[in-house]
């Protein structure tokens, strides 16, 4: 039985800090025994949500694009890893664009009262947070964690955690903090281990 995670790169460097730490998590993710399939999501075409309401009576969304597979795909997925900067005390634009379309299983949970996620899934189903900022200041991370929260809600993939790590600006190399990468590590192996036993205990 496969285990299938999704991991979000928001970051537009898919190599840089945010993408070291990701990587480290994916690593945790796959030594668990899942199969993880890593999305840059600077790299797709696609737009924001439009507030066409297409979705309010329908299962999918009206516009077309890059974005539009991954209706589908996060159904079927078991879990989540978002790995993002802070921008501007929030979750940057393409990555907040990529969580907006995702109107679609609002509407069919909220508006319809027909979510896409089994009550069985969402026994199983995690989301881990990873986040760097630049600041060093106590609520550097709040914005992002309440975005997250929210977007955990609507598409039924449960908050498991998250890995923070501020004052960027000034260490500049993640690498140069490797206690930050073995947290990536230990806190994804952790929720995939979860995952697989939920799945295998309630599919």
């Amino acid at each position: 039985m496969t285990t299938k995670i999704i991991a979000l790169m928001g970051s537009p460097l898919p190599e840089g800090n945010t993408g070291v730490l990701l990587n480290e998590a994916i690593r945790g993710a796959k030594d668990a025994g899942c199969s993880v399939a890593r999305v840059n999501v600077c790299e797709l075409n696609f737009s924001g949500c439009m507030e066409y309401y297409y979705c309010e009576d329908n299962e999918s969304c009206y516009i077309n694009d890059d974005f539009s597979p991954f209706l589908k795909r996060f159904k079927t997925m078991d879990g989540l890893i978002i790995a993002t900067p802070v921008m501007t005390m929030g979750i940057p634009g393409q990555l907040k664009s990529f969580m907006d379309r995702f109107q679609v299983y609002f509407m069919a949970k909220y508006k319809r009262n027909q979510p896409f996620i089994s009550e069985e899934q969402k026994k199983w189903r995690k989301t881990l947070l990873l986040s760097i900022g630049g600041m060093d200041i106590e609520n550097d991370f709040d914005g992002i964690k309440l975005t997250t929260h929210a977007f955990c809600d609507i598409i039924d993939c449960p908050y498991f955690g998250g890995v923070f790590r501020n004052n960027m600006d000034e260490i500049k190399d993640i690498k140069s903090k490797p206690g930050v990468l073995e947290t990536a590590y230990n806190k994804s192996f952790e929720m995939c281990n979860e995952i697989i036993e939920n799945k295998e205990k309630y599919s």
